[in-house]
């Protein structure tokens, strides 16, 4: 099949039932009519379109090894830096299309899809099925360019203990038998952004117990979202219905987050990765450098994201005629600054690469890490230096109906800026409102921080793993240097 359409990604929303809730009442009918679901439902197949437009179509996609036919560039398996740089260019013409607005752009998941499928040993090691498993689903995903979700986390309940823990073993989604035909699960994980994709995959997060009483929550596994048995569980949507003059961004990118519940789902032996097994959940991401492929999507997305806020500041300081003041200069220079981070870390990441354990090409981690440990901060003061810059601006603007009333001529007259229009400036400032004060925009401030997980986690894990002996030595170095003849030899005796 290969790349397929936007109309192709529609129609199969439409055609596949899914068992999805949001306030309280079960989406009956076609999604892609659904007034929460209907905008991100085309701004995904915008993407897939993306694919064919003549202008892109070499930069998105490549020759399939299997069939020939044309595939998503993000299904890449590189083994050079030129094909790491070709990954790169396809990502950034999806994320400066949503603007850095869409964490489940297809792009993220096919990153982690192509890892495990070429470290597809790893899973092999306790049972060479699993192996196979991994790398036929990479190959079906592929080949019919699916939309992946994932959930990892555990329900937010007590998390002073272990899922094994908990007073309802049932809580977090575990293991209850096996089957000839496969394995049932019941439980619940949050959470899975985006429930609008086709498959979704259930893999471990957290550190698990390699102890017996955890065993039936450590597994990785993918399904269909029409499988029987699993349900989502949407929060309200930030889509109000509202035109795209008046909610610039929520009204395309909102992507929807969902808790799943798994109601005694039938997971199909050939669609298990790993089986309780906490050891090999622990090590998955590390062993198979999934996360180091995810990590340098992200960073592709955040790129996008600070030039997006780059942009939306700067327009605003040119509108309302403050950029002669020295604290805008700064404000904006500090954007600046987060943007070239950002782009430094990943040239840095790709210039570095290396080909792994499994001939796959990848980024250099350490600039990675801590860029993933740099944007959650980063992010929540752009768009804090938007809200300072705008200002009360953001809480006084017409809306589109506004426009088309008798109020006009006194919105053209007291609307209006520097050099610009009364309506060009509330687009400009409606665009800058989404991002920085409504509850879309808020919802992605939460998002990054978090988008990793726990940020002191995360800054423990790369204390625990960063090499300082080099720095440590060079001081010591120093001190020998500098210390006084007769004090060393005192040291000495």
């Amino acid at each position: 099949m290969g790349i397929r359409t936007g109309q192709q990604y529609l129609d199969n929303l439409d055609s596949t039932a899914r068992d999805l809730w949001i306030d309280g009442e079960a989406v009956k009918g076609k999604i892609t009519e659904h007034p929460a679901f209907r905008n991100v439902a085309r701004a995904v197949a915008h993407l897939y379109d993306m694919q064919h437009d003549p202008a892109l179509q070499s930069e998105m996609t490549y020759s399939s090894p299997a069939t020939g036919n044309l595939v998503g560039l993000s299904f890449l398996q590189p083994h050079t830096k030129e094909d790491l740089t070709r990954r790169r260019a396809m990502m950034q013409q999806w994320a400066r299309y949503a603007h850095g607005m869409m964490g489940r752009a297809p792009d993220y998941l096919n990153s982690e899809l192509m890892a495990i499928a070429a470290a597809a040993p790893f899973f092999g090691e306790k049972g060479s099925r699993y192996a196979e498993n991994v790398r036929s689903y990479y190959e079906y995903v592929r080949e019919h360019d699916l939309c992946l979700t994932h959930t990892l986390i555990l329900p937010q309940a007590n998390r002073a203990l272990s899922a094994s823990q908990q007073a309802d073993p049932y809580l977090a989604a575990r293991v209850v038998e096996k089957t000839a035909a496969g394995v049932i699960v019941r439980g619940a994980r949050m959470l899975a952004t985006l429930p609008l994709a086709d498959e979704i995959l259930v893999f471990p997060s957290t550190v698990i117990r390699n102890t017996e009483e955890d065993r039936p929550y450590a597994f990785a596994f993918a399904l269909p979202l029409s499988t029987p048995g699993l349900r989502f569980i949407c929060r309200e949507t930030f889509d109000y219905g509202k035109s795209h003059f008046d909610h610039p961004l929520g009204s395309r990118f909102e992507e929807m987050d969902a808790v799943v519940v798994f109601h005694d789902v039938l997971v199909p032996w050939e669609r298990v990765f790993v089986l309780e097994d906490g050891e090999r959940c622990n090590k998955l991401y590390a062993d198979t450098d999934a996360t180091v492929h995810m990590t340098h999507q992200v960073i592709v997305k955040n790129v996008a994201k600070a030039e997006f806020i780059l942009g939306v500041a700067s327009l605003v300081v040119d509108t309302i005629g403050i950029e002669q003041f020295q604290h805008v200069q700064e404000k904006i220079a500090e954007v600046v600054i987060a943007m070239e981070t950002m782009k430094a870390f990943l040239v840095a990441s790709e210039a570095n690469a290396k080909l792994n354990r499994w001939g796959i090409m990848t980024p250099d981690w350490t600039p990675l890490n801590i860029a993933r440990n740099t944007f959650p901060k980063v992010y929540p003061r752009l768009v804090e230096i938007v809200q300072q810059l705008a200002a009360g601006g953001l809480m006084a603007i017409p809306s589109e109906k506004d426009f088309q009333s008798e109020l006009r001529p006194d919105i053209d007259r007291f609307y209006q800026a520097k050099n610009t229009s009364a309506l060009d400036r509330t687009r400009l400032f409606r665009l800058a409102w989404d991002a920085a004060v409504s509850t879309f925009g808020s919802r992605q401030v939460l998002y990054e921080r978090f988008f990793f997980g726990d940020p002191v986690r995360m800054a423990g894990a790369l204390y625990n793993s960063y090499d300082k002996e080099p720095a440590k030595q060079l001081i010591r170095e120093l001190l020998n240097e500098t210390a006084d003849p007769l004090l060393q030899q005192e040291a000495h005796l």
